[in-house]
């Protein structure tokens, strides 16, 4: 494991997150804190993931002490238009819809909370979608249950295996932590022996 000079808390119950940062070899705690997820309509959506990251941070700005709080939001993104997480099967299946056929973005916030610093930043990558059938998304949805997720899919799942045939940027930052920019925010705090 890497050891940092400071404990680490992912404030995050995405099992996603919690796998990949334990994967990249970091030891941590998770603490979650309730966040108004609200954003003003007026924001552009490549700004919606950092802000809500850093709005999560923030509910830990007044006890932080000597820790590294993580942070992180996964927005998609399809003709300008923000898919959350589907509340329901047919929520679900009309952003599934609106994928099919199409190329849309996956933008991840991470925010790094420390006493003496709050570090944004966003990661941004493009996700071709082939034409998925009604069976299709209804098997996915039935199977899978997505309803989690931003967009109502996880790449590393069925829908990722078959409909996916192209994706430009991280893979990581599509299932929620953009691993190479986490590791670059958490580097400078590596304990070196």
């Amino acid at each position: 494991m890497i050891t940092l000079k400071r404990p680490l808390v992912l404030a995050s119950n995405s099992p996603r997150r919690q796998q990949l940062l334990r994967e990249l070899g970091f030891l941590f705690t998770v603490e979650v804190r309730p966040t108004d997820e609200a954003f003003s309509p007026h924001l552009p959506p490549s700004e919606v993931a950092g802000f809500l990251a850093q709005q999560k941070a923030e509910q830990f700005r007044a006890d932080v002490g000597n820790r590294l709080i993580l942070c992180a939001d996964t927005i998609v993104v399809v003709e300008n238009q923000i898919l959350n997480k589907p509340a329901n099967a047919a929520e679900a299946k009309t952003m599934l819809q609106m994928l099919s056929g199409k190329t849309h973005e996956v933008m991840t916030g991470v925010c790094l909370l420390s006493q003496e610093h709050t570090q944004t930043i966003c990661d941004v990558a493009r996700v071709n979608f082939l034409e998925l059938s009604d069976f299709e998304i209804d098997y996915y949805i039935q199977h899978c249950q997505p309803f989690d997720k931003a967009g109502a899919y996880g790449i590393q799942e069925w829908i990722g295996m078959s409909k996916i045939d192209r994706v430009e940027g991280s893979f990581y930052s599509i299932m929620g932590l953009p691993l190479h920019q986490v590791y670059a925010l958490l580097k400078p705090h590596f304990e070196v022996n």
